[in-house]
This record gives C-alpha cells, sequence and structure tokens, in this order.
C-alpha cells in the first residue's frame, strides 16, 4: 500500500463508522420508567446522600474505582511532538482502549490546553475526584516530571507517567534476566545509555534501584556525552553527568556489557558492537527503526542478547505489559498512589512469568513450538493472557505492603477469579490468530477477486503479511479495481476463462476426471467445470499451485461447498465433514458446531463432530469444555432429538474418557457454572467454563450463531471447515471484509498445521 492509501486508510478507521475509537456504555438496566427513576431522580439522591456521609462510598455508589484519566497537554506526541490537546485525543483514545481490552479498565481521556505546569496540575487535581486513578501521557520533559512529582505528592489517587516508568519497568524485567543469561551482576556492569529523555532517565533509575551503579552508566543525548561541565544538563540529568572529557558513542561502547537505546534507529554500528564485552546486553528502543536492526546484531555476534521495541523480533519491550495491570493491581486495592514498591513487585513478576512454563495458546499465537527462557525470550509476550492474574496481584500485594492500600484483599483466590473473567471481555483470539499465520504465511486463492470486498480482503492480507494471495476471476475487473482500491502490488492474477489458460484447465480437467470416471463424469463434463472459479481453484490446492483457497462471499454456501466436497478429500481418518464457528463473545472465544453442513446429523456424526471440533479449538490454544446441546437435560426427555445427543456424549465418556464433555443439557444450564453446578452437580461441566457447544441439528446451529453476531454484535470466524483434507474456507454470503481477512488467516494456520502433520 502506497502512503496515501495508508493515510486514507487510517483516516477512515478513525472516521468511520462513528468518530474515534471509544464511548460510553450503560452498565445498568434502563428499560423501563422504573430503572430510570432509579438510575436518576429521585432514586440517585440515595447513593448521593450515602457518598455525602462518607466520601468512601463514592467507590461502592459509582463507577470511581474503575476509571482512569489519561491526560495529556499534546506537547510531546508519539514521533510528532507538540501538535497540541486536540490533535493528540487520538492518541489517548487509543490508549484508553488499551487500558480496556488488556485489563477492562474504563477510561476518559482529558486533553488540557494549557503548558503552565501550574495550570496543568491545578487542572487535574481539579477533576480527580472523578477518577480512580490518573495516567499522564505525552508531556513533553523536563515538565512532565515536575507535573507528575507533584500531582503523586498532592492527589490520594494513583498517578503514573507511562512514557516514563511504563519503558522502565518493562526493560527492567528483560535486564533482569538478560544479566541471569549473561551471568553478570548488576552491580559488576558496565552500561551505556543513548538518549537523555523522560524515558531514558526513568530507565537509568530503575536500573539504579536493580543494582547498577550510577558512575557505571555513561548517558548520550544528541550533542553527546553527559558531563559535568555542561550547564544546559536538567537537575535529572546531572545526575548522570561525568566528570570526563567528550567521547563518542563507539569509544563508550569498548568494553561496555549493556547497551540502552532510546535515541535514533540506525546509529550501532556492527564495529560497535563487536566492542562491547562477552555476552552484551542490547536493547535498541527507538521506534519504528532500532539503533541497530536485530538481524544485523545476532549475525553479527551471536551471543548477543537483544530486545527492540518491534514486535516482529523477539522480546519486544512494550508498554502494554505493564500499564494495564500496574493500574489495574493499584485500583482494586484502592492505592492512594503507585510507588517504587509496587514498580519493582511489576518488574519482578514479569522477569519471573518468563521463566514459568509458557501456555500452549501463546505458543500457538507466536508460531512457536515451546517458548522457553533464553536469549529469544526474556520477556513475556503481549499476548499472554497470565500476564492479568501475575502482575495485578504483585502490584496489589506491594500496595499493601508498603502501606498505601485503603481496600486491602482478602481472598486471593477470589481475586484471581475474578482477574480471568475480565479477561472475556478482550477478543484477543483475533490478534492471536492473526499473529500466528504471520509466522509462516502461505498462498491463498480468493477466488471471487474480482468482487471489490474480496480484494480488498486480498489487499489487507498480503499487506498484513498474513499470507500471499493469488486472485482469481476476470483479469480486467481485477486490475481496474486494483486501481481504485491504490492495490499496486505485484500479485499473481488469473482468470480460468480465457484462452490462455487452456492447458492448465485441460490439465485440471484431465486429473479430475481420472478421479471421477467411474462416477458418470465425462472428460467433457471435467473441462467445463474448470472454467468455473470454484472447480479451477480447488484444483490449483489439490495440485499444489496454492496453499490454501477462500470463496463463497457472493455465492450460495451449499453452492460453493458441492465442488470442495467433490474434488477435496477428507483429512486422514476422517468420515465426516462439518463446520465451527468461532464467536468472539464478551466471556472468551466460543466454538459452536454444526452451522454449515450436516442436516440432521446422527448419534455417531455428533460424536465426530465433537472430536473435530476439540481438535480446531486446541490448534487455537483453546481446551475444549464441550457441552452438547438440546432442549432436554440429562434424560429429561426421551424424543429422538434429546435422546442422539444422549447416545453421543455416552459414546464419548465411553471411549474418550480425557475429554471434558458432557449433554445432552440445555443451552442456558451450559452457559451458567451456578445454575449448572446446583441443579446437576454430577455433571462433568460442573464447575467449568462451558467455551464450545455442539448442537443436535443444523438449524439449531445456525440461527444461533447468527442471533449471537447481530442481536449482540459478537464477531464470528468461520464456518471452519472441518475434516477437510486440504485448507479449504468458505465465507458465509455477502461476507464483511474483516470477517475475510479473519478466514484468509484461519486458512493459513489450517495450511500450516497440515504440512506439520505431514512432515511429522
Amino acid at each position: 500500500m502506497d502512503k496515501n492509501s495508508k493515510r486514507r486508510e487510517a483516516l477512515l478507521y478513525h472516521a468511520k463508522p462513528t468518530p474515534g475509537k471509544i464511548q460510553v456504555v450503560p452498565t445498568k438496566k434502563y428499560a423501563t420508567q422504573r430503572d430510570l427513576s432509579l438510575a436518576y431522580s429521585p432514586g440517585v439522591a440515595e447513593p448521593c446522600l450515602e457518598i455525602a456521609k462518607d466520601v468512601n462510598n463514592v467507590y461502592k455508589y459509582t463507577a470511581k474505582g474503575n476509571l482512569v484519566a489519561v491526560i495529556t497537554n499534546g506537547t510531546a506526541v508519539l514521533g510528532l511532538g507538540d501538535i497540541g490537546p486536540e490533535a493528540s485525543k487520538p492518541v489517548m483514545e487509543g490508549k484508553g482502549l488499551l487500558f480496556k481490552i488488556f485489563a477492562d479498565i474504563d477510561v476518559f481521556d482529558i486533553e488540557i490546553g494549557t503548558k503552565d505546569i501550574e495550570e496543568f496540575i491545578q487542572t487535574v487535581k481539579n477533576i480527580a475526584p472523578t477518577f480512580g486513578g490518573i495516567n499522564l501521557e505525552d508531556i513533553k520533559a523536563p515538565e512532565s516530571f515536575e507535573i507528575e512529582r507533584r500531582l503523586v505528592e498532592e492527589l490520594n489517587i494513583p498517578v503514573m507517567h507511562d512514557d516514563q516508568h511504563g519503558t522502565a519497568i518493562i526493560s527492567s524485567a528483560a535486564l533482569l534476566n538478560a544479566l541471569e543469561l549473561a551471568n553478570k551482576k548488576s552491580e559488576d556492569v558496565k552500561m551505556v545509555v543513548s538518549g537523555a529523555g523522560s524515558a531514558a532517565l526513568a530507565c537509568a533509575d530503575l536500573y539504579v534501584l536493580l543494582g547498577v551503579k550510577v558512575e557505571n552508566i555513561l548517558m548520550f543525548n544528541s550533542k553527546g556525552v553527559l558531563t559535568k561541565d555542561n550547564p544546559s544538563l536538567s537537575v535529572l540529568q546531572q545526575k548522570y553527568a561525568r566528570d570526563i572529557k567528550p567521547m563518542s558513542l563507539e569509544e563508550a561502547l569498548v568494553g561496555a556489557d549493556i547497551f540502552l537505546g532510546l535515541s535514533t534507529g540506525g546509529i550501532m554500528s556492527p564495529q560497535m558492537l563487536m566492542g562491547m564485552a562477552e555476552s552484551p546486553i542490547v536493547f535498541a528502543m527507538a521506534n519504528p527503526d532500532p539503533e541497530i536492526d536485530y538481524n544485523l546484531a545476532v549475525a553479527t555476534r551471536k551471543d548477543v542478547i537483544m530486545a527492540t521495541g518491534r514486535s516482529d523480533f523477539p522480546n519486544q519491550v512494550n508498554n502494554v505489559l505493564g500499564f494495564p495491570y500496574i493500574f489495574r493491581g493499584a485500583l482494586d486495592v484502592r492505592a492512594t498512589k503507585i510507588n517504587e514498591a509496587m514498580k519493582m513487585a511489576a518488574v519482578k513478576a514479569l522477569a519471573l512469568l518468563t521463566k514459568e512454563s509458557v501456555p500452549e495458546q501463546v505458543n500457538v499465537a507466536y508460531g512457536a513450538t515451546k517458548l522457553n527462557f533464553g536469549r529469544e525470550y526474556i520477556i513475556p509476550k503481549p499476548f499472554d493472557p497470565r500476564l492479568i492474574t501475575i502482575v495485578a496481584p504483585a502490584v496489589a500485594k506491594a500496595a499493601m505492603d508498603s502501606g498505601v492500600a485503603l481496600n486491602p484483599i482478602t481472598d486471593w483466590k477470589k481475586y484471581e477469579e475474578e482477574l480471568l473473567d475480565r479477561l472475556g471481555n478482550d477478543n484477543k483470539m483475533v490478534r492471536l490468530i492473526t499473529n500466528r499465520a504471520k509466522m509462516d504465511p502461505k498462498r491463498i486463492v480468493f477466488a471471487e477477486a474480482d468482487h471489490l470486498d474480496v480484494l480488498k480482503a486480498a489487499q489487507i492480507v498480503l499487506e498484513e503479511g498474513i499470507g500471499f494471495p493469488i486472485l482469481l476471476g476476470n483479469k480486467e475487473i481485477i486490475l481496474e479495481l486494483k486501481e481504485e482500491l491504490g492495490f499496486d502490488a505485484d500479485v499473481q492474477i488469473i482468470d480460468p476463462k480465457i484462452k490462455e489458460e487452456e492447458p492448465r484447465r485441460n490439465k485440471f480437467a484431465k486429473t479430475y476426471w481420472k478421479s471421477r470416471q467411474r462416477r458418470g463424469i465425462s472428460l467433457l463434463d471435467a473441462q467445463k467445470l474448470m472454467r468455473e472459479r470454484n472447480y479451477f481453484a480447488a484444483m490449483m490446492v489439490n495440485e499444489g499451485e496454492a496453499d490454501a483457497l477462500v470463496t463463497g462471499h457472493s455465492r450460495s454456501y451449499p453452492s460453493v461447498v458441492k465442488p470442495m466436497l467433490q474434488l477435496i478429500e477428507k483429512a486422514h481418518g476422517a468420515s465426516l465433514v462439518a463446520t465451527t464457528n468461532m464467536m468472539m463473545t464478551s466471556r472468551g472465544p466460543m466454538f459452536l458446531s454444526d452451522t454449515a453442513i450436516n442436516i440432521n446429523p446422527s448419534a455417531d456424526d455428533l460424536a465426530k463432530i465433537a472430536i473435530m471440533t476439540a481438535k480446531t479449538a486446541r490448534m487455537f490454544g483453546v481446551e475444549p469444555v464441550i457441552a452438547m446441546i438440546s432442549y432436554s437435560n440429562f434424560g429429561s426427555s426421551t424424543n429422538e432429538s434429546a435422546t442422539k445427543v444422549r447416545e453421543a456424549v455416552d459414546y464419548l465418556h465411553k471411549n474418550h474418557p480425557e475429554m471434558v464433555i458432557d449433554g445432552e443439557i440445555q443451552a442456558d444450564f451450559a452457559l451458567n457454572p451456578e445454575m449448572l453446578k446446583a441443579k446437576f452437580p454430577f455433571s462433568k461441566l460442573a464447575g467449568k467454563k462451558v467455551n464450545t457447544l455442539i448442537f443436535p441439528n443444523l438449524e439449531s446451529a445456525n440461527i444461533t450463531y447468527k442471533l449471537l453476531k447481530e442481536l449482540n454484535k459478537v464477531d464470528s470466524i468461520g464456518p471452519i471447515m472441518l475434516g477437510m483434507g486440504k485448507p479449504v474456507h468458505i465465507f458465509q454470503l455477502g461476507a464483511s471484509v474483516e470477517e475475510m481477512v479473519n478466514m484468509a488467516a484461519i486458512a493459513v494456520i489450517d495450511a500450516q498445521e497440515k504440512e506439520k502433520r505431514k512432515n511429522l
């Protein structure tokens, strides 16, 4: 995508369909007059009076305890600099989005129209009663230091300037682990810092608390090494000024153990890296280009331990590993501040988490066989679901131990369960799937590329690195649409109907005819079929000319699935083809089967569908907890529809005792753990969170997933084909661009898995 296209896409994202990225959503019922009279006058007077009696009741009766203000004056925005408060608002909304999706914290973004320190501080103090915490953002140094210091001292709620402390906390955790791998002690190491802004100074300060000696740190700004005789240094920079003669960065790095870069991309050469000590630790965190490229660094020195700010390299120092969970822990104990003890607790929690066994979900997301503590894994991954249950409690405990917690936690097990429940509000699965696909992108045939939305999806798939599209359809139309979209990448375009494709059509036709000649297909029939895009596309996958196939946007599901079932063999050991939809619900991802193929499956079919769905769930790192759905509960009906479900469960209990599966059971009991445990304590599902539903017939499954999708605006990925020997996946008629991109990622992962099994 060219620069203008990227600009247009970014602007459209923020403008449509509703301007901005966050909104206020009611948390109470408001359907009736009674509801409204409780929400406002006269009922609202009662909590007001209770708060007037005791101001701490504000946490009991309002949202204050889960509300953070992201506050800026727009003087140091991203890499954009001083662009003003209004121009900074999209960034602040983005920060609010991250708070919500990673830690379920609500945010109001506040942009303040002043550069005066005292005015800024007074404004924040005046609005502080609204909030449970304050996240300062994108405020230029040195003003940011004074603003944070004053607000921490003068307010009784948590305040943190994430630009300073976020990077410091995450990189400190990485440093602890890097020092262990390098077999070095913090008090002995020599460190060189490129950059002397707020983030670099905060990092250095926290590293000193970890044991690094101030006298062993050489800090550089854009003009050179900080020296005592430099009158332009701030008070905070003077701490790291040395009584030495000026020197170059290359000279300073000779024999250095650690390089911390928070400055400019490309300023560190291979020669500089070669001059460093054994097992050098290099944190090159300039964005978007590190001070030295990761691949260049590891090619230069095999013993380097390296981190960057980039997600496409190992060891990403990403602030999202810290601030959501630090505030989560602070809010949950009503901490009056975020102190050094709480920051250090986050550092140690992150460092220790890296050494624990990584959940399969994380391995799946990053395309790793198994992530293990080592040079390429010194810091947890942002998608690690354990972060909220490890970092937040560590911060909360530190707040309690250091005497700043007003509402101490007593039941830690219950608290962990509450944190896990919050995870359901974040649909990380789509990001996990996309990330997994990017690890090993495959060739994907888009069989309807002469439709604008399909071509848009193919463009995104290519530009995001998910896969390599092969565009199938009318070539002239595809070229026109490509120009309209600004899709100027050189990708393969195939028009199955043109004369130039006749040799390939004939080749495919002969292959197909040989496999179907005893089933009523003539060579002429086969040749005619190969002019149809879905037959042609399926043969491309069969013949190894593509790795995967997606289609179905413009045609009904039955008409598209037919050629797939005719041309593509079933997977080894599979006797049935089915589908599942992955639904991104508020309780986390859920799998619903069979949503598209088997109209009235038998008990045997239901058992097979359950086994295939379980296998698919595990492919995405989800351990299946399966409810076999019916209109009855455990034998309450003898109707055939309920009986076949019961028979399927009996078979699975006997032959697959390792599966967590039960039924027949009604949907409300399956999805309500308290009801289930109270009424049916004997069930294998009692006390467990169901994440997979197997339906007794197609109509119930299809209706349910479409109701969820439309009424609750739940994202759906699917139908995902189960039991096919090749990675072919079919969109629902009229699928959106986003849905098609997600399905393409699924197709890539399917291809990866099939390739892996083939190579075993």
